[in-house]
């Protein structure tokens, strides 16, 4: 892992259980932490859950992008 700035270390917590975080293990306090946030990225815990695009509704008569204008 990286190293970290000094006061970052100082003033950011592990973001796993909040504790200060390590050098060693910056930015978390331990590799214990370090394995639980790559775990939850392996799951799928930190994924961003995606919303399905609603069906545009045309009125009658209409074109629509995938269809040409009639003249």
């Amino acid at each position: 892992m990286s190293q970290p700035p000094d006061r970052e270390t100082k003033t950011r917590p592990c973001p796993i259980c909040g504790k200060p975080a390590s050098v060693d293990a910056w930015p978390f306090c331990s590799t214990r932490c370090a394995d639980v946030d790559l775990h939850r990225w392996l799951k799928g815990s930190y994924a961003i859950p995606a919303a399905d695009a609603e069906p545009e509704i045309v009125p009658d008569g209409e074109a629509t992008d995938d269809e040409p204008r009639k003249n």
